[in-house]
Formats: structure tokens, C-alpha cells, sequence
């Protein structure tokens, strides 16, 4: 990478890097101007643009930039287990909330904009964590247990999981960093709750008739 290309990149990071220090204080992403980030980055608006079209397009930036390390680190994790179920749940969670704590401003502004803020990024948090459930529901094959469960129902159980997992990153956000008793308590009822959900997935068998009372 030549010393142009790096200047680049340490740019676009700040950039970044500006806009979570601008939501340390609990303002939604769309409260944020471009002026405000190029400011707090301490670049000139015309900068910006080198980068990012607008705003929509920075925080886009900030949803890959998690979302795509998370997948490959989880998916090693899985990996490495090979199928051993408690192994791959109990190693999925820490490196999980590990990397919750080591990216907590990125996992703040997840969980935030997951439901609120603009369109584009609610859709782009959505779609990734379709990504996350694809990439599980394929893994899923590596469970003995599952292997023949049909792919509509391990897509489901991918999506449970990971439902369930981001709400962990509320609670986990939420404890101070000197409480590693409470963390690892949190940490361990996660791998139960993920238990509870693969002995169900065990036992799951999809029902032959549509006509089901509610």
C-alpha cells in the first residue's frame, strides 16, 4: 500500500472514528451532521466526500466494517470445533461478548440504529444479520444432531440464535468493565440459553400439516 493509499484509509477511520465519539452521549446517528463528523475528525467538509457520498453511506460503512470481522471470527470459532456442539457454543459466546467489549461503540451503534434511525441502515443491519443466520444455519450441518433437519428449520434455529445473541450486547454493554464477576455470569447464562435452544432443536420435527390450531 503506497503512503497516499494509507493517508487514505487513516481518513476514512478517522471519519469513522469521529461519528461513534459523536454518539458517546446517546445521540442517534440521524442527529449527526456531516459538519459535526469532519469537524470532530478535524477535516474539511470537501474531505469527507473523497470517502463517503454522505451520511447514509458513512454509517453503512460502520455496519460492514463490525459485521464483516464478527462473521469471520465466528465462523473460525465453528470451525474449529468441528461439530463438537459444547465446544462450538461455549467458544461462540466468549469470542462473541469478547468482541462486544473490545467494539462496544460499534455494538452500541448496532443495537441503536437496529430499530430506529434511517432506512438504509436498519435494512443494512437486517441483512446482515440474514448473513449471520446463513452463515449458521450452514454450519449447523456440522452438528451430527441436526444434520437432518430440513433447511427451512435450520434457518430458523440460525435466526433464534442470533436474535437471541444480539440482545446479549445490551446487557453486556451495560456492565462496567471492572464487574468481570457479572460478565462472566452473563457469560455463562448465554451458553445456557444456547443449550436450551439446540436440545429443543434436537427434538424439533416440523409439523406435516398446515392446518394447525392457535
Amino acid at each position: 500500500m503506497s503512503l497516499r493509499d494509507e493517508k487514505k484509509q487513516q481518513t476514512r477511520h478517522t471519519l469513522l472514528d469521529a461519528a461513534l465519539k459523536l454518539m458517546n452521549d446517546g445521540r442517534s446517528f440521524v442527529s449527526i451532521s456531516l459538519r459535526e463528523v469532519t469537524r470532530e475528525a478535524g477535516v474539511v467538509p470537501t474531505a469527507f466526500y473523497r470517502h463517503f457520498r454522505d451520511m447514509d453511506e458513512l454509517g453503512l460503512a460502520l455496519v460492514d466494517d463490525v459485521c464483516l470481522s464478527l462473521r469471520k471470527l465466528l465462523r473460525e470459532e465453528r470451525l474449529k470445533a468441528k461439530g463438537a456442539g459444547h465446544i462450538a457454543i461455549k467458544g461462540s459466546v466468549m469470542m462473541f461478548l469478547l468482541y462486544v467489549r473490545q467494539e462496544s461503540r460499534y455494538f452500541d451503534f448496532l443495537a441503536r440504529e437496529r430499530w430506529s434511525g434511517s432506512s438504509k441502515i436498519r435494512e443494512a443491519i437486517q441483512r446482515e444479520m440474514n448473513h449471520f443466520a446463513t452463515d449458521l444455519s450452514a454450519d449447523f450441518r456440522l452438528f451430527p444432531e441436526m444434520q437432518d433437519l430440513p433447511s427451512d428449520d435450520l434457518q430458523m434455529i440460525a435466526d433464534l440464535v442470533i436474535n437471541t445473541s444480539m440482545n446479549w450486547c445490551g446487557e453486556i454493554l451495560c456492565l462496567p468493565a471492572e464487574q468481570v464477576r457479572l460478565q462472566y455470569e452473563l457469560s455463562m447464562r448465554a451458553v445456557k440459553q444456547l443449550r436450551l435452544i439446540f436440545v429443543g432443536a434436537k427434538h424439533w420435527r416440523s409439523e406435516k400439516s398446515t392446518n394447525i390450531a392457535i
